[in-house]
C-alpha cells in the first residue's frame, strides 16, 4: 500500500476498509444485482427549512443560513428485514433544486459520544435517531449532522428535527424537514451519492472518501455492468485520443446534456427521451440507430461518472449487440485531452475478432471525437 502524499495517518487504514467494503458488496450483488443494501424502500418528498445562526454556527455556510430547500428522499431498512425485526435504518435525502443538488445519508445510530459513530439496529424509526456517521469538514472543524422524528412517521406526514454537532459536543438544532409519500411510484430508482453530490460549501476528509467512494461504486453499478465488462478489463480496449482546444468543462456541457448525442456520437441517428438524472449512475438515454427509414430504437445506460472527468456507458445497438464505452477528460486548462476507450461485451458484435472490431470502432470513434470537439467550441449544451 502507497504512503498518502500528504501524510494522513488514517489513510491506510481508510484505504484498507474502503477495498474490505466494496468487496463485500460486490458479493452482495451476486444475490442482490441491483441494489446489495436497502433493497426496498419508500419514496418520499417535503421541504427541509433551515433556521440560520441562532447563536452557535456550525461552520458549514449552507446550514448557518436560513432558508427552505425541496427535497426528495427514500427510507429503507438496510438489511431489508421483515419490518417485525429490528433492522439499520437509512434515509437519503436529495437537497435542493435538480440543477444544484445535494445529497446527504443518514442512518440509525445513537446519539451520545460515542455511540453517535455506530450503526445502530432499530425496530421504529419514531424511537431512532439518526446520523451522518462520517464527519462534514467544515470551517469550525469536523461536523456531524443527525435527526430525530418529532412527529408522525415515512408513512404519512412525518416530521424530523434536524441537528449539528462536533464529534463529541452537544447537539444543536438547526432546522426541521417535513416528509410525506411521494405520489407513483411507491419506492424510486434514484441513486444517492454525497461524494458526487455534496452539500452546498461543504468538504469532506481524505480518509472518508476512501472508506466510501469504492463501496458506492461497486454498490451503486447497475445490474449486470460488472459481469459484461469484466472480460476487457483483462483486454485493451479500442482506444482514440485528442486534444481538444477547449476547455473540460465546455466538453462536460455537451457530454451532460444527452438530447445531444446524436449530433457527436457516430451511429445515433436521434434522441427519443433521456432521463432526468442523466448522466447520473443508473440513468438512461433512449435514441434511434441506423439511417430513416432503416432505425432501430435501442438505450444507453450510464454505469459510472465522475463529473467533469469521466462517463462510463454500456451502449445497446441491436442487433450487433452491447459495447461499454469510457469517456474520459484531462483538464490541461483552455485544453483538454479527451480519450473514448471503447469494445463489445455482448451479442453478435463480440464475435468480430478483435483486430478488426478496433479498427471498426477506433475509425467510427475518431470521427465522433471532431464532431464533439466543434459542438463544444461552438457552445452547445451551455
Amino acid at each position: 500500500m502507497t504512503q498518502d502524499p500528504n501524510g494522513d495517518p488514517a489513510a491506510p487504514a481508510a484505504e484498507l476498509g474502503g477495498r474490505a467494503f466494496a468487496a463485500l458488496f460486490r458479493a452482495l450483488k451476486v444475490v442482490r444485482p441491483d441494489r446489495p443494501i436497502h433493497p426496498h424502500g419508500i419514496r418520499l418528498v417535503g421541504e427541509l427549512t433551515r433556521s440560520g445562526f441562532n447563536g452557535a454556527a456550525s461552520g458549514l455556510d449552507w446550514l448557518d443560513s436560513s432558508g427552505v430547500d425541496p427535497v426528495e428522499a427514500r427510507f429503507s431498512r438496510s438489511a431489508g428485514l421483515p419490518p417485525s425485526v429490528p433492522d439499520i435504518l437509512g434515509l437519503a435525502l436529495r437537497i435542493g433544486s435538480p440543477e444544484k443538488a445535494a445529497d446527504a445519508l443518514f442512518a440509525s445510530t445513537g446519539w451520545r459520544f460515542p455511540a453517535r459513530f455506530m450503526l445502530l439496529p432499530k425496530l421504529n424509526v419514531e424511537a431512532a435517531t439518526l446520523t451522518t456517521l462520517m464527519p462534514y469538514r467544515g470551517r469550525k472543524g469536523p461536523v456531524l449532522l443527525g435527526l430525530r422524528t418529532q412527529q408522525g412517521r415515512p408513512a404519512g406526514d412525518w416530521v424530523l428535527g434536524l441537528y449539528f454537532a462536533a464529534p463529541a459536543g452537544h447537539w444543536i438544532k438547526a432546522g426541521e424537514l417535513r416528509l410525506r409519500p411521494a405520489p407513483e411510484p411507491a419506492d424510486t430508482a434514484m441513486r444517492f451519492n454525497p461524494l458526487q453530490h455534496p452539500l452546498p460549501d461543504t468538504g469532506t476528509y481524505p480518509w472518508t472518501r476512501r472508506l466510501r467512494e469504492r463501496s458506492y461504486r461497486a454498490a451503486q453499478r447497475p445490474a449486470g455492468a460488472a459481469a459484461h465488462s469484466a472480460p476487457n478489463e483483462r483486454k485493451p480496449m479500442s482506444t482514440v485520443t485528442k486534444l481538444f482546444n477547449s476547455p473540460a468543462a465546455d466538453i462536460w456541457k455537451v457530454m451532460a446534456d444527452g438530447w445531444l448525442y446524436s449530433g457527436w456520437v457516430v451511429g445515433a441517428s436521434r434522441i427519443r427521451a433521456v432521463d432526468a438524472q442523466w448522466p447520473e449512475a443508473g440513468s438512461w438515454l433512449h435514441h434511434s440507430v441506423g439511417a430513416w427509414p432503416l432505425v432501430i430504437n435501442d438505450s444507453t445506460r450510464v454505469t459510472d461518472v465522475d463529473p467533469g472527468r469521466s462517463l462510463e456507458l454500456v451502449a445497446r445497438g441491436w442487433p450487433m449487440g452491447e459495447a461499454k464505452v469510457v469517456i474520459r477528460l484531462e483538464d490541461r486548462g483552455t485544453q483538454c485531452l479527451v480519450s473514448i476507450a471503447e469494445d463489445a461485451v455482448r451479442g453478435p458484435g463480440k464475435m468480430v475478432p478483435k483486430v478488426l472490431r478496433d479498427a471498426l470502432i477506433g475509425v467510427r470513434n475518431r470521427e465522433s471525437l471532431n464532431r464533439l470537439e466543434l459542438m463544444a467550441a461552438g457552445g452547445a449544451g451551455r
